[in-house]
């Protein structure tokens, strides 16, 4: 009877070792006399030693962790690699880290994880493309949504990690123009976490039981997961609300109610977590041109002065920006919004008061309009949007039509114009600024002209070299004056 079944005989010159799987840097399965040989890659001999607690022998593995790139002075802290590297070309070689168990390589900076977020509708969800410079400080979730979020067709969840964008939200640009204030400055680059949530919904009340509210406070989640993470304190610095014309249900003052009611929501579902209470973003709206009477225009007026114990900041009217033909902004105009923010959280995170002029009163008298106003500055008349003579201001009246022949600030006051009219003011009217303005040919177009803004200005890419803050839109009733 033979020692060996003949199944499983050698048969003829069998070789006695080989390989059974092979990829491009080597042999990962073999075999020999002894059975089969694996060889393990060198993330998962890494897993191995941390899992058992041995030392991790850093520099051997330096190209399988981190790649092709240069990198000196490799050193394990915690889960984490960090590093010296000169990554971006334009920029001097700074330190950076990466989690051992895989992930995107990101800045190691100094200071509290801060973060970007946003909520609203449609026009919310748009983005340039292409990553924003400091790619390595502006970050996302790690999730794979990256900074769009998921536009209320999923639900998000919390993770841990952080990973880079391949494009710009409004809020990247945001993050990326603080970001670059701060370099001109000589200042700490934080790492920012941006992310904007947006849905359907038809009004500022569906929205806060929505889709978009719930990704958003996953979004929270995720910012305290990461900064525990990288052993930092987390910080919001904005949250912008951004859900304006997408609402056609209800009164002026039903939205500003609302509006308020989500800003305390959110609050308080912040001061749950921890976090401190951030500074409210809104673009104040200006409608279209086939749109000036949204009840939104009038909710963001009023929140302007009177926003209660919220920390609200408006840093632009919406007629200041280009946008296309279905009321969403153009790129260009989206970096334009994303600069006049950072300015307004740079000026609020120091302590300094930001708005832009707000109308607050009209009063007729025979011919002579009076307009008081409230201002950082003294008022300027600025025709570089074309307001033409009257500088953006018109008569809203069921009788005859009244035109106004001159614009000029009141020399008693700085912060108050005199508009003449054409003939007496009889009977009822409202004053409107920034509405109304003609259709021009091209798709993007500014939404309206208006010629009215402060004296302020400070260095900007978007301005050319000035930004100033232009007035909000209004339309408010004409009184019979009695100054």
């Amino acid at each position: 009877m033979p020692v060996t079944d003949p199944k499983t005989a050698p048969q003829g010159d069998a070789p006695a070792q080989g390989v059974l799987i092979r990829a491009e840097n080597g042999d990962v399965v073999g075999f020999d006399e002894t059975g089969l040989t694996l060889r393990l890659s060198d993330r998962v001999i890494a897993d191995l030693r941390r899992r058992l607690g041995l030392p991790l022998t850093v520099e051997p593995q330096a190209a399988q962790l981190l790649g092709d790139i240069d990198a000196w002075g490799l050193r394990q802290i915690g889960d984490w690699l960090h590093f010296t590297a000169r990554l971006e070309p334009d920029r001097p070689p700074r330190d950076f880290r990466k989690p051992l168990d895989g992930g995107d390589i990101i800045a190691d900076a100094i200071g509290p994880l801060q973060a970007i977020l946003s909520i609203g509708g449609a026009r919310r969800a748009g983005f340039n493309n292409g990553p924003p410079s400091f790619a390595y400080h502006i970050l996302a979730p790690a999730d794979d949504i990256f900074s769009v979020g998921l536009e209320g067709t999923d639900e998000a969840h919390p993770v841990a990690g952080l990973q880079r964008l391949p494009h710009c939200s409004r809020d990247a640009l945001t993050a990326q123009a603080l970001l670059q204030m701060r370099y001109e400055a000589m200042q700490a680059l934080p790492l920012m976490l941006v992310r904007a949530e947006t849905d359907n919904s038809a009004s500022l009340e569906a929205l806060i039981g929505g889709q978009a509210y719930v990704n958003f406070l996953a979004a929270l989640d995720s910012l305290n997961l990461a900064a525990a993470s990288l052993g930092k304190p987390a910080r919001v610095l904005a949250v912008a609300i951004d859900l304006s014309l997408e609402d056609q249900l209800g009164a002026p003052d039903s939205k500003l109610v609302a509006l308020r009611r989500l800003m305390a929501r959110i609050e308080a579902d912040m001061a749950a977590r921890g976090l401190h209470r951030p500074t409210f973003l809104l673009t104040a709206e200006a409608g279209t041109q086939h749109l000036s009477r949204h009840p939104m225009i009038l909710a963001h007026a009023a929140l302007a002065w009177a926003h209660g114990p919220h920390r609200v900041a408006l840093p632009a009217p919406g007629y200041m920006f280009e946008q296309t033909r279905f009321a969403r902004p153009t790129p260009a105009a989206r970096i334009r919004m994303a600069e006049m923010d950072a300015y307004a959280i740079s000026a609020l995170a120091r302590r300094q008061d930001w708005r832009c002029p707000q109308i607050l009163l009209a009063e007729v008298m025979g011919r002579t309009l009076r307009v008081t106003c409230r201002a950082m500055g003294n008022l300027v008349l600025d025709d570089r949007l074309g307001a033409g003579p009257a500088g953006g201001f018109r008569i809203e009246t069921s009788g005859k039509p009244v035109a106004i022949t001159a614009l000029r600030i009141a020399e008693d006051d700085p912060q108050a114009l005199i508009l003449t009219l054409d003939r007496a003011l009889t009977g009822k009217a409202d004053l409107a600024y920034a509405y109304g303005a003609p259709t021009p040919s091209s798709d993007a177009f500014p939404a309206n002209r208006g010629g009215l803004r402060d004296g302020w200005s400070a260095p900007s890419r978007a301005e050319g070299g000035a930004l100033h803050r232009w007035a909000l839109p209004a339309l408010i009733p004409i009184h019979q004056g009695v100054w």
